[in-house]
């Protein structure tokens, strides 16, 4: 594709969501840097824009996300060959590529839905998993793709599946590299909700405009402490709640929220 690197991303914003869709349909919208960039970009204007609520990430054409884009782009030096590797080369690309884009989903502090309108694989199917909420239309495939490429799973992948669905399903996913149909990923606990192709948009925005409506620092600080869970011990657990509510009894939304209670109204949310 030809442009600039934000033409890899399209972006809108609309009733407080930030909406985020992978533009290489050509390419599935495999992952090259310009796409990577603008998206770990995007999440982090996100986190600092108090009117952004929530995010939604999507793609176009048929795909959501086919992975890692493993051709080279055109004019680029060709790849270093495994004799001309020095040691740290791989590590260091995986750490800087596709291990920043995870962690730039998991470390927003808004809401991220994932609106799967297709297949997705590898860093793609990785990129939905690290989302808080998934929704998936029924034609999407979730594919553990590696092993058909003789490779480790990255992009957080063996964090991401043991903490879904446990080690043995994560493995059987992983090492077989079978394509897991939308209904399916829904039963095993990979996706919460699954809808017809056309629907995928409305519910997406039904989704987001609810949770933009909500309070957004207790959702985030919610998020926080959801996604440390499973690697904290109870004390550590429990001292991080307590920390999450006093900080998040000093917002206005908080105060609001207690005050709507005892006068019996509905509570009006500023995201503050």
């Amino acid at each position: 594709m030809t442009g600039t690197p934000e033409d890899t991303v399209l972006h809108r914003f609309e009733s407080g969501v930030s909406w985020i869709t992978l533009n290489r349909p050509e390419a599935m919208n495999a992952v090259n840097q310009d796409l990577r960039e603008r998206v770990i970009g995007l999440l982090a204007e996100a986190s600092a824009d108090p009117d952004v609520r929530v995010v939604v990430i999507t793609g176009t054409g048929k795909g959501f996300c086919s992975g890692a884009d493993l051709r080279p782009a055109p004019g680029a030096p060709a790849p270093a060959t495994p004799a001309e590797r020095v040691v740290g080369d791989v590590a260091r690309m995986i750490r800087l590529g596709a291990q920043r884009l995870i962690t730039a989903v998991l470390d927003c502090e808004k809401p991220v839905i994932a609106a799967v309108n297709g297949t997705t694989a590898g860093l793609g199917a990785h990129l939905a998993l690290a989302c808080d909420l998934v929704i998936a239309a029924e034609p999407a495939r979730f594919i553990e793709v590696f092993v058909r490429r003789g490779l480790v799973p990255d992009a957080g992948g063996a964090y991401l599946l043991p903490r879904l669905i446990g080690p043995q399903k994560a493995k059987e996913l992983m090492f077989f590299g079978d394509a897991v149909p939308a209904a399916e990923a829904e039963r095993l606990g990979l996706v919460n909700k699954v809808v017809p192709a056309e629907a995928l948009e409305e519910t997406a925005r039904e989704w987001a405009e609810r949770l933009a409506q909500g309070p957004t620092r207790a959702l985030a600080l919610t998020k926080q402490l959801v996604n440390a869970s499973l690697d904290s011990d109870r004390a550590t657990a429990l001292a991080a709640e307590a920390t999450a509510q006093e900080l998040n009894m000093s917002t206005a939304d908080a105060n609001e929220g207690v005050a709507a209670f005892v006068e019996r109204r509905t509570p009006k949310y500023r995201g503050r």
